[in-house]
């Protein structure tokens, strides 16, 4: 195991302001840290979210990084939150404008797990005890 402080896992979005807004609704919270080129929500206490333009990436990276605007709305990740109040959230971001892509039902791993999809197609799950 490494020896690890804290993650940020970062979501390359298309509009900062948009996507902040959305987990907004979703998290009842306003982001921890909200500057031009990133945004980013503590979900527990050791992860946090990070939400940063795909233009602020490239130029970051430069042509060695496939441009992630050409992939917007493609799915590549899914966050997927282990919670106490799955059908909550589930429904959050229903409001806030996520498409569902699966109703919360029991899985077989033993979990109930509902799946949406992010304005920017990032899959978000939250699951829940059975």
């Amino acid at each position: 195991m490494i020896d690890l402080n804290t993650t940020m896992m970062i979501f390359y979005v298309k509009d900062q302001k948009k996507s902040r807004d959305f987990y907004q609704k979703i998290f009842l919270e306003d982001p921890e840290l909200d500057v031009p080129g990133m945004s980013a929500f503590k979900i527990s206490d050791a992860l946090s979210l990070g939400l940063m333009p795909e233009t602020g990436i490239k130029k970051i990276l430069g042509d060695k990084l496939p441009d992630p605007c050409k992939s917007n709305g493609l799915s590549r990740v899914e966050l997927y939150l282990s919670v106490n109040n799955p059908a909550e959230l589930h429904q959050r971001a229903l409001e806030a404008g996520a498409i569902e892509l699966s109703p919360l039902e029991p899985r077989n791993w033993g979990e109930k797990v509902a799946y949406s999809i992010d304005p920017d197609g990032h899959v978000l799950a939250f699951g829940g005890p059975l």
